[in-house]
Parts: structure tokens; sequence; C-alpha cells
């Protein structure tokens, strides 16, 4: 069901409950050791903004006060439609989950762990099969329902715990460095899938990543983290081309960002 449009003149048509999460002078403190301060960001749904910056900067710890495993100060709002609070589902992909390469639990029996009282290595009631095919087919992971976890690939891991994720679909996904270590044809298809995904369900996503071409692609939005906060944020063509983005990545992407925009203009003559 579609939502009014929000009261917040920046929002969007919304079809989900949430609106927008709002991160107000955010800061977050570990044995007494400021790790992020007078962080800032708004966040629209069906919007994908990804958290770039260097290693040890924060951008792990962010997420993980937004899903509310650690205390942070300042304010964090998430508004519906109507410019009220409202209670968001979470979805999460970590960076990565040690599994006993012996185990026999296969992929089947950890979505019935996280979703029913049933045992594992129970017979599951074909309901359960088809919910938990239906879930895995939204990252074309179907195929993998049988397998054992300490079989899967690392891309089919994280396939398997994004579908995870998304049953039922959330309102919020948090993705910290969910590719890591994959190959590059396991990268580009898990943010095709994702994109897909937010288009399709309108879904709000932070995705922490290291892969800054993937991001300057799918990207809506990128926030930088460094030195504790966020230095800049918005397009990604307005971070990318960043003097501090630049300095800290060693990389000028003015010349991309101008050929795209040649591009654009070149087709829309030819319209």
């Amino acid at each position: 069901m579609k939502h009014p449009i929000c009261v917040n003149s920046d929002c969007k048509i919304c079809e989900s409950s949430l609106c927008c999460t709002k991160i107000n002078n955010f800061g977050v403190k570990r044995s007494g050791i400021e790790i992020l301060k007078n962080v800032n960001l708004h966040i629209h749904c069906g919007d994908l903004t990804a958290v770039i910056g260097p290693n040890g900067a924060g951008k792990s710890t962010l997420l993980k006060a937004i899903l509310g495993e650690i205390s942070h100060t300042g304010e964090l709002q998430f508004l519906d439609a109507n410019n009220g609070t409202t209670k968001p589902s979470m979805g999460y992909v970590p960076q990565k989950l040690d599994l006993d390469s012996t185990s026999p639990t296969s992929v089947l029996d950890l979505f019935a762990a996280a979703h029913t009282n049933l045992p594992i290595w129970f017979t599951y009631p074909k309901k359960i099969r088809e919910r938990v095919r239906e879930s895995l087919a939204l990252t074309h992971g179907e195929h993998l329902i049988n397998k054992r976890l300490g079989e899967l690939s690392g891309g089919e891991l994280q396939r398997v715990l994004l579908a995870l994720a998304l049953d039922p679909v959330p309102h919020l996904l948090l993705l910290d460095e969910p590719v890591s270590g994959i190959d590059q044809k396991g990268l580009e298809l898990f943010y095709q899938t994702v994109s897909t995904l937010r288009k399709n369900y309108d879904l709000s996503i932070i995705l922490v990543s290291h892969d800054l071409n993937l991001v300057a692609e799918y990207a809506n939005r990128v926030a930088f983290v460094n030195n504790r906060t966020i230095e800049c944020c918005g397009t990604p063509q307005e971070v990318f081309t960043n003097e501090k983005v630049i300095q800290t990545f060693g990389l000028d992407w003015s010349n991309r960002f101008q050929r795209v925009e040649k591009d654009w203009v070149a087709n829309a003559l030819l319209v």
C-alpha cells in the first residue's frame, strides 16, 4: 500500500511505513574512547546510502549503534509518511559468519531455526520449505536450500544471509561489508540483487563498503566517514570528487563523472 507524500518536502512517496531515518548529532564511546561524534545523516526510503571510509573510521560501529547493539548519544529517529515516529523492522547482513565446515546444518535448517521452534534436522512441513524457497528466490539462491552451510562459497553464503535478512522484508536493511572476499562476478551479482530489491520493496538500505566502483554505480547517496564523523555526504559524484575523499583513497574520478554527464547529454539529444 502506498503512503501519502511525507510532510518533509525532501521525502518521496513511500510504500513503506518507514519514510526516513534521521541520525542527529550521533556519538559513540567505547571504554571511554570516542569512536564517533557529531554524526548527522538523513536516509530516505527507497534509497541506498553507502558508508565509506578508511579502516577503523567507525563505519561498522555506526551500523551496530543503529541496530541497538551498542549505546549512543544524540538522536535516532525513524519517521513515517506523516512525519510521526515509527518502530521499523530491520534486516542485517554481517561481514562474515564463522561456520563449522563439518556441520551437517543446511540452509533450510538455518531458516527453520530462525523462524520456527522446530529443532533442526527435523522433517519440516511443506509450507516451511516453500517459505524458505521463496525467500531464497529473492536473491537467486533457491537452488541452495538443501546445501550444507559449510559447502557454500563466499558468494553463496552472502546470498543466503541476505535472503535471511529479508525474511520478512524489513523496513531498513543494514549491510556491513557483505561481500568482503568475494570475486568480481559475485560482487556485481550481489549489488544488482540489492538494487533490484531496493526498487521493488522501497527499502531504506545502509551499506558499508570498500567497493568504490560499485558504490559509484549503485548508491543513491554516499557518506564519507573519517576522523570520527561524516566529513562529507551527497551523491556519488559529489563525494567522489571531494578533495578529502580523493586524498584518502588516492582517486580522482572527476573525469569519470564528466564522461557520464556527456553520455547523458548525448543520449538525450538522440531521443
